[in-house]
């Protein structure tokens, strides 16, 4: 069974964070942020976060634009401005490329990075995880801590 996991960067130290992956055997890492800057967490802002991945051997692969938690289109959004998932998730784009995430996964250990420290409170569970959990995808959480768990929301479909 393919396996993808899934992290936040939370507010980690650059060092330790790339520690995490590494005593993961993280081979790529998805960053899923639709926007991919942060003022309180500035180390892991794409282009610094990228050049400091790919120095440690990890391939980056930037899909925030895709599978990212805030998309762009505003018809993507309830009626009270939330994204909603359910239409996200059937987009062209969110198909292709969360499908493409997959295949990498078939071959390399894969882990899907978001801001969120908690995946329950993050789209990587609230929609990334479920939908890839209906293709028999294998999902597993890396927590702060660095250990991984298994966890499950209520589903999505």
């Amino acid at each position: 069974m393919t396996e993808i996991f899934t992290i936040g960067h939370s507010n980690h130290d650059l060092l330790d964070f790339l520690n995490i992956l590494k005593r993961n055997k993280i081979q790529v890492l998805v960053d899923v942020r639709s926007d991919p800057y942060s003022r309180y967490a500035p180390q892991f802002n794409k282009n610094d976060f990228q050049r400091h991945v790919e120095a440690a051997g990890i391939i980056y692969r930037y899909s925030g634009h895709s599978i990212g938690g805030k998309p762009k289109d505003m018809s993507l959004y309830t009626p009270a401005g939330s994204p909603d998932y359910d239409k996200l998730a059937l987009t062209d784009a969110f198909q292709g490329e969360l499908r493409a995430v997959v295949e990498l996964a078939e071959t390399k250990r894969v882990v899907i990075m978001c801001s969120e420290a908690d995946p329950m409170s993050c789209h990587r569970e609230r929609i990334l995880a479920q939908v890839l959990r209906s293709w028999n995808v294998e999902v597993k959480h890396i927590m702060p801590d660095g250990n991984v768990a298994k966890v499950e929301q209520p589903g999505l479909f």
